[in-house]
């Protein structure tokens, strides 16, 4: 009796562990990820529908990565898979690898040393082993889903490593094809471990832009909602890994970098950092979004500006909402560095996913802008900057 009672709890344990995979990280992004669209969608008219099918649109920071869907399969959560991306028009999509997330996780101040929220999630996951305990082998991971997705569907999606790779699918584009190129970014440099070395891994793996810090202050620095504070520069081992960075052309992305990390990275001659994903302070006083001569700085040295899609930048869950934020940051740094940095499924709402993102172009033509600056911000300077620095 003893022994089938210690037998029916073993198979019960089993059952729930296996719920909690099955049905656990579904559940998590359901909850993280909304989509506040309403049931009847955001209207496009036909002209706008008609411009953004002759767009090339570009976006910045998408963490889809970490929830371990097949990203070539069409999701019925999140906001972003390539069936979606298609359907949308969207011509290169940057997809993040996130590693490490404070729990308690707020845009003021995060310890370095608190519970990690992804290393359960990616238990949960059933990720491999390796990458349960290991920041790099959680960034390799899921490069390798990515890497794996292209290679089956080469049709459908194709690694960017290079300028020749981008111009190549800009070509295939132009021709009628409806291929997404993916370019591969860390959020945050932590799983570089410290180590040098560790950059030419990742750079091995397809990664060609680096995030310098996320939530919390790390080796190479201070983070916007780290515990050093606003003055809390780039570290020596930071700057050993912006000097590899720029020699091997990868990108650097300031989006989550303190105040002091972005001064310290601008006065580095040759450096042309990016913000990723952000909104702008002067029209949306949140705590998430860096001072606004500090954007200007950052596009003064060549750099573009991603506008995020979600709530705490903009401060509004709409369309235009979004277009207000653009229109601000056209009016601080110019149309030429104004581009998209949505943070799609990266634990933030959205006001449509990757599918819907023509009500952004009606957004913009309703707010008054023309059909030139559209193109601009939804993917040409985008285009034009990594043509220029891959």
């Amino acid at each position: 009796m003893i022994r089938r009672i210690f037998m029916g709890l073993a198979v019960l344990v089993v059952l729930a562990a296996a719920g909690v995979a099955i049905w656990g990280p579904g559940f998590v992004e359901r909850r993280l990820n909304p989509v506040t669209m309403p049931e009847a969608g955001w209207p496009v008219s036909p002209e706008a529908e008609a411009l953004h099918r002759r767009l090339v649109i570009g976006d910045w920071h998408s963490d889809a990565l970490l929830w371990d869907r097949d990203l070539l399969d069409r999701a019925g959560r999140g906001h972003v898979d390539v069936p979606r991306l298609a359907e949308g028009n969207v011509a290169v999509q940057v997809f993040t690898t996130v590693t490490k997330s404070p729990r308690g996780q707020n845009y003021s101040r995060n310890s370095a040393e608190a519970p990690d929220n992804i290393t359960p999630l990616f238990i949960g996951q059933l990720r491999p082993f390796s990458a349960w305990f290991s920041l790099k082998e959680r960034a390799l991971v899921q490069a390798a889903a990515l890497r794996r997705a292209a290679e089956r569907a080469p049709e459908a999606l194709m690694l960017i490593r290079s300028a020749e790779d981008l111009q190549v699918l800009l070509e295939a584009r132009q021709n009628g094809a409806q291929t997404v190129g993916a370019l591969l970014g860390t959020e945050g440099g932590h799983p570089l471990e410290g180590n040098i070395a560790n950059l030419q891994v990742l750079y091995g793996a397809g990664f060609r832009l680096v995030g310098l810090t996320h939530f919390f202050d790390n080796e190479l620095g201070g983070s916007l909602h780290g515990e050093g504070g606003a003055e809390s520069g780039l570290s020596d081992f930071g700057r050993e890994v912006v000097a590899e960075m720029m020699a091997k052309h990868m990108i650097i992305d300031l989006a989550h970098a303190s105040p002091q990390l972005v001064r310290d990275v601008l006065a580095i001659p040759g450096t042309r950092p990016i913000l990723s994903h952000t909104g702008i302070h002067g029209q949306c006083a949140s705590p998430r979004n860096l001072p606004d001569d500090l954007v200007q700085a950052i596009a003064a040295k060549g750099g573009v500006i991603g506008i995020g899609f979600w709530a705490d930048v903009n401060c509004g869950r709409t369309p235009a909402d979004i277009a207000a934020s653009i229109q601000a940051a056209i009016a601080l740094v110019g149309e030429d560095a104004v581009s998209l940095g949505s943070d799609y499924d990266g634990s933030v709402d959205a006001p449509f996913d990757v599918a819907h993102l023509a009500a952004l172009t009606q957004a913009l033509m309703d707010a008054g802008l023309g059909d030139e600056q559209i193109a601009k911000v939804m993917g040409g300077n985008m285009m034009r900057y990594l043509a220029q620095v891959l």
